[in-house]
């Protein structure tokens, strides 16, 4: 069988657009605490004219027409945002509109000035946001060959071309804006993360530990580099990474359930436990946790703490198709023979399946195995048949025994699946 667990994903892309620098607004505000409750804003906002943020007749900021702005919260009829230099103001919604609706602020600003690299990286962004991908490629080009070669004119087609996939050109972006500024931060860490959509995660570490050395404190840092570390097969530095991400930021439940994770693939079950239990008991709610847990009580042939947990995952969330695999596979396998059932392995099979469309190898060899055990041997058989043809020719052969067993009408033996 697969292995039964929740992992991490890499982290995403820092998405760090440097060139992006958010000037000030109109109206000075006092602290966000003390601002009516108010939605915040996701989507980047242009500035449509130049405004000043003055405090009495003093200017503090300015911000250019087509500048980006951090939004900080949303009002009735203006926008709040924060400023380059950490001051906040109010924006009337009428001067700023959504980037993906600022294609013309930057027409006319390129109109004026078409050899300004600058505008074209910004426009390009706009065209991005609107899906335009090619446009905006084109633009991110135009910009570099018009001479405008600073770092984070690499960065952001960097940032463009992992997203849209293309990583190995990523790298060569990011890698391009680190010659020109070696202390480039988000450049390691994205880079890195390309690295990893790569496979290359001895690099990816490389990345990681450059940007660490600029700030050796930082959790998650010290968590990506865990995941790549873990990725290269370095599982005690994956382990030391999470420990000290643990000592700095000890509330941190992503921290807890990587350092998990590692423990199970160290085959050390009752410290993956213990690190789960400890997600659970600050986030109760987290039905990975408990399915995570319940297999390594599974391998630990505590089998009722195992089926608990199962049971907790999918309360919590009843399409969890990996926790009704694994349900599948303890009600089939059991070493406590009162908890095998076999109807009830069907059942979970069955709607682990059916979140898949009947295309998941291990969800059908589970579906298979709980058929088997409950007698139906023709459709057992059926369903073996299916995986063996999903499967590479090279890795079906443990299938093919499996499905001799069942035309054999003999159900699935937990002997089969080794020491």
């Amino acid at each position: 069988m697969a292995l039964k667990l929740c992992g991490q994903l890499a982290l995403a892309l820092a998405m760090v657009a440097s060139w992006a620098i958010p000037f000030a607004n109109a109206q000075p505000t006092p602290d966000a605490a003390a601002q009516p409750a108010s939605v915040p804003i996701t989507e980047p906002l242009v500035a449509r004219v130049e405004m000043r943020l003055t405090l009495g007749e003093k200017v503090i900021d300015t911000i250019e027409k087509g500048d980006l702005l951090t939004v900080v919260s949303e009002r009735e009829d203006a926008y709040v945002i924060r400023t380059f230099n950490g001051h906040k103001g109010a924006v009337d919604k009428a001067n700023a509109v959504k980037l993906a609706e600022s294609i013309d602020i930057y027409n006319e600003l390129i109109k004026d000035s078409d050899k300004e690299g600058r505008l074209y990286t910004m426009r390009a962004s706009a065209w991005w946001a609107l899906g335009e991908h090619d446009k905006a490629l084109a633009d991110y080009n135009q910009a570099i060959e018009l001479g405008y070669k600073e770092s984070h004119a690499f960065a952001s087609r960097g940032i463009f071309q992992a997203a849209t996939g293309h990583h190995k050109e990523a790298v060569s972006d990011f890698s391009a804006a680190l010659e020109k500024d070696a202390k480039d931060a988000a450049s390691m860490i994205n880079r890195a993360a390309a690295y990893m959509a790569l496979g290359e995660a001895e690099k990816a570490v490389e990345d990681y530990t450059s940007a660490l050395k600029l700030d050796a404190k930082n959790s998650i840092l010290l968590q990506q580099r865990a995941i790549a570390r873990k990725a290269a097969g370095k599982l005690e530095e994956a382990l030391a990474d999470y420990d000290a991400a643990i000592e700095i930021e000890p509330k941190d439940v992503g921290a807890w359930m990587g350092r998990g994770l590692v423990y199970f693939q160290m085959g050390k079950h009752a410290g993956a436990i213990e690190n789960f239990t400890h997600v659970i008991s600050q986030a109760p709610q987290t039905a990975t946790a408990y399915n995570n847990r319940g297999y390594n009580y599974q391998q630990l042939g505590k089998w009722r703490e195992a089926l608990d947990d199962y049971n907790k995952a999918l309360e919590l969330a009843p399409k969890y198709g990996l926790a009704l695999q694994n349900k599948a596979w303890l009600l089939v396998l059991s070493g406590e023979k009162s908890l095998r059932d076999a109807p009830g392995a069907v059942a979970a099979a069955e709607a682990a399946c059916q979140l898949t469309g009947f295309e998941n190898v291990n969800d059908l060899l589970a579906l298979a195995a709980a058929l088997a055990a409950d007698g139906q041997f023709d459709k057992a058989i059926g369903w073996q048949e299916k995986v063996i043809k999903l499967l590479p020719e090279a890795d079906s052969g443990f299938a093919k025994k499996i499905l001799e067993r069942y035309q054999r009408k003999e159900p699935f033996d937990p002997k089969d699946l080794g020491p």
